[in-house]
Parts: structure tokens; sequence; C-alpha cells
């Protein structure tokens, strides 16, 4: 189960990657993160500034001096960056529980606050906001398959509970 935010080490893997494609500047990494969720996340920027610094600082990436933008602060990685690249590419990939505890655990607090007695919240008249109701979430998982289906493939459902899930693809 995770504790918050996104699994440790994706922001500083997403900037090694960025910066693999060309030389970028903070801002256009915080917006590129932005596009790549579909406008779902951005980190912040006390959160991709400090990994610039610290990849300068430890040789994964240069500064550059760009003439028409002296006021902007460009990044390109190094060898020594794209060395680093390689191995953040291994440790995110084991990742992969991470996300899902993100993913499913903020549905299932969508979820709660939809249909939980316990919890009284107001939810705007319809047609004026987000609701936490049936509707909403139905439209939030036909947004998931509609995604599953541009990466990956048809959308097919999995019978399987998550034990049997778990037991099928040998997990622990």
């Amino acid at each position: 189960m995770r504790k918050s935010g996104p699994p440790k080490g994706l922001v500083s893997y997403l900037v090694l990657e960025l910066l693999a494609e060309q030389p970028r500047y903070g801002y256009e990494i915080l917006k590129e993160i932005e596009s790549l969720s579909g406008g779902h996340w951005e980190p912040s920027y006390g959160s991709v500034y400090p990994i610039l610094y610290k990849f300068e600082e430890e040789g994964y990436a240069e500064r550059l001096e760009v003439e028409d933008e002296p006021d902007r602060k460009y990044f390109e990685l190094t060898d020594a960056g794209r060395e680093e690249l390689d191995q953040k590419r291994e440790e995110v990939g084991e990742t992969g529980e991470d996300l899902f505890d993100v993913i499913l655990g903020f549905y299932h607090m969508f979820a709660v606050l939809g249909t939980d007695e316990r919890f009284e919240v107001e939810n705007p008249a319809v047609g004026e906001g987000w609701r936490f109701d049936e509707d909403f979430s139905a439209w939030i998982v036909e947004q998931v398959v509609r995604h599953h289906e541009h990466y990956f493939s048809d959308f097919e459902r999995i019978e399987d509970t998550p034990e049997e899930f778990v037991e099928r693809m040998g997990l622990d």
C-alpha cells in the first residue's frame, strides 16, 4: 500500500527521458509531463527543479546557454546521465504495483465518497460540476477502457478475482 504520490524515482526518470530527447528547461519539462498524463498530473516546481540541479551536481546533466533565451536554464543530458537513465529504466520498470496502488486507491476513494453513508459530500447540482455518483463513476471506467484500447488492444473483461489474478501472474 502506497502512502502518497507517484512511485519514488518516477519524476527523476521522466526528467532523464525527456532530457535524452533534447535539451529542455524546467517549465517545459513540467508541461511535457502534464501532456503525457493527458493533462491529469503535473509535478510541482519543487520536485522538478531540485532534480535538475541535483543532476547537474552529479554530472548527469549540464546547463546550456541558449542565445535567444538568456533567462531560461536549459539542461542537456551527459554521458553519465545516459548511464543513469539506463539504471532508472530498470528501477521504474519495477514500480508497476506502486502505480496500481495509486490508480486503484484514488478510484476507491472516489467510489467511497459517492456511496459510503459516513461521508456527507455535497455534490454540485446536476450540470454544475463533477459529482460523486454512478454516472461519473461509469464515465471514469469508460475513460480507462478507452485508454487501454488506445495504448494496448480491444478491452476484454478479466473474470479473475484479485487473488486469482495475482496467482496466475505469479505475483507476491
